[in-house]
C-alpha cells in the first residue's frame, strides 16, 4: 500500500505541528490483512516508531526493521561497538535504534547538529525530487564525520537516501535498512527463513 496520504512523521515526531500518522497506518495494516496478506513489512524506519501498535493491530506476521538490522550487523560484525547512522533526524528524537542496539552492547552515533542538517535538507530534496539538484555531499560528509568518530560501521536508515546509498564511498562495512528487510521479506515469502 503506497500511500501519499501517510501523515508527516516530520511534522508529527520533530516539528510537533501535524497529526499523529498511527490512525493511517493502521488502517493500512488492517486493509492488507483483509485484503489476504501473510505479511507485513514497512520500509519507513520513521515510521516503526509506532511499530508495537501496528503490529498488535493485525494478527499476520510484521517484520520489525530495528530487530532485522541490529541483529543482521550483529551477525556480520560480532563485537561492533559504534553505528553510524545516516538517517532522518527523527530518529535521534525518537531513539528508534538505541534499545536494539544497546541490548547488544553498542552505541548509536549520529552526525553533528550542522551536519544532520544539511543531511535533512537533502532528504527533503530527494522527497521533493529534486536532490540531484543540491548534490549528495551532505551524506558523503556525515559519514566521513562518522568516521573520523571512531564508529564500526555506518547504516542507512532512510528510505531517501537508501535510492542514493551507490553515491556513498566509504571504507568502513555500510548497511541499509531497506536491503535487509526486503531480503527479510523475500526469505519469508520464499519459505526458506534465511536472509
Amino acid at each position: 500500500d503506497n500511500n501519499p496520504k501517510v501523515p508527516s512523521r516530520i511534522k508529527a515526531l520533530i516539528d510537533k505541528t501535524g497529526p499523529s500518522p498511527l490512525p493511517v497506518l493502521t488502517n493500512m495494516a488492517k486493509q492488507l490483512s483483509a485484503q489476504g496478506a501473510d505479511l507485513l513489512a514497512m520500509p519507513c524506519n520513521t515510521a516503526h516508531h509506532y511499530y508495537d501498535e501496528l503490529a498488535s493491530a493485525v494478527d499476520i506476521p510484521f517484520l520489525n526493521i530495528m530487530e532485522l538490522v541490529s541483529a543482521h550487523i550483529a551477525d556480520q560484525q560480532p563485537g561492533f561497538r559504534r553505528v553510524g547512522l545516516l538517517a532522518s533526524s527523527a530518529l535521534s528524537t525518537i531513539a528508534l535504534y538505541e534499545p536494539w542496539f544497546g541490548s547488544r552492547g553498542a552505541e548509536v552515533v549520529y552526525p553533528p547538529a550542522a551536519e544532520q542538517r544539511a543531511l535533512m535538507e537533502l532528504i527533503f530534496a530527494i522527497k521533493g525530487n529534486a536532490g540531484d539538484s543540491i548534490g549528495y555531499a551532505a551524506m558523503q560528509s556525515c559519514a566521513e564525520t562518522l568516521e573520523a568518530m571512531h564508529v564500526d560501521c555506518l547504516l542507512i536508515a532512510c528510505t531517501e537516501l537508501s535510492v542514493i546509498s551507490e553515491q556513498l564511498h566509504t571504507a568502513l562495512p555500510s548497511y541499509d535498512a531497506q536491503d535487509i528487510l526486503a531480503h527479510a521479506v523475500i526469505a519469508q515469502a520464499s519459505g526458506t527463513g534465511i536472509a
